[in-house]
């Protein structure tokens, strides 16, 4: 690997990481010695990238450093080609639209001899079949979790029973063929899963949701941990014991 291109990888490695990244990290991952990459440290330093940290501890790249978009590699345009591709055939008309505007906005700025590779990437992914349509606005929802703002729905489960819900929304999940709108339940105090295409109705409240939602959200993931391990027997929680211990702590 070139000496300038090694230089990029640690800017990468420190850019996307939130914690102290050690010598011995960067050497494996970039499969090196660790003292190329504090000389490579050095270097960045000396042409005022701002890492800053010291040998034994780690290092951490300052917030707000940025580097041109030119810089990406075939792989990491595959990638992008690959996610937006995805976004575009499963996600909401909203959310299709600026799957596509983000390739465009890539393909503006990628060198000539890069831009073929966003053209005919080497990874791709099929458009949805037969999707159900939504009858509420997904982006309407979006806004809602991002201002922390409380649901009323009127929904209708799988078996035709219908019922009112007062939620507060957190995450929206795009599945293959449908898109779910993952919420903290007043009704069942629990989180609750309400497919798009079910919802009859959804009334977007001026309430706030009364605790911090990025913890709600962890809280729900965590569910999905303890879950998927009790599935498969790895779980030291019994089945029916999962959802008191993690919603009711």
């Amino acid at each position: 690997m070139r000496k300038a291109d090694r230089l990029f990888q640690i800017v990468q490695i420190l850019r996307r990481s939130s914690r102290p990244v050690t010598a011995e990290a960067i050497a494996e991952e970039l499969e090196t010695s660790k003292r190329s990459v504090y000389r490579d440290i050095a270097a960045l330093i000396g042409q005022r990238v701002p890492v800053r940290g010291e040998a034994g501890i780690g290092y951490v790249l300052d917030r707000g450093f940025d580097l041109p978009p030119l810089m990406l590699t075939t792989d990491e345009i595959d990638a992008v080609a690959l996610g937006a591709q995805w976004v575009a055939g499963h996600a909401d008309p909203a959310l299709a639209r600026a799957a596509r505007d983000v390739l465009a906005k890539i393909a503006s700025v990628l060198p000539e001899d890069m831009r073929a590779f966003l053209d005919d990437p080497a990874a791709g992914t099929p458009p949805a079949w037969n999707a159900p349509t939504d009858t509420v606005d997904a982006a309407a929802l979006r806004t809602a979790i991002r201002s922390a703002r409380k649901l009323a729905l009127r929904y209708c489960d799988e078996a035709g029973r219908r019922s009112e819900r007062k939620v507060w929304p957190l995450v929206i999940g795009y599945h293959d063929a449908a898109r779910v709108l993952i919420a903290w339940c007043e009704l069942r105090e629990d989180f609750r899963s309400f497919r798009l295409d079910r919802i009859a109705a959804a009334d977007f409240l001026d309430e706030r949701i009364p605790q911090d939602p990025a913890a709600l959200r962890r809280r729900w993931r965590s569910t999905l941990v303890g879950e998927a391990r009790a599935a498969d027997g790895s779980s030291p929680i019994p089945k029916h014991d999962i959802k008191k211990s993690l919603y009711h702590p």
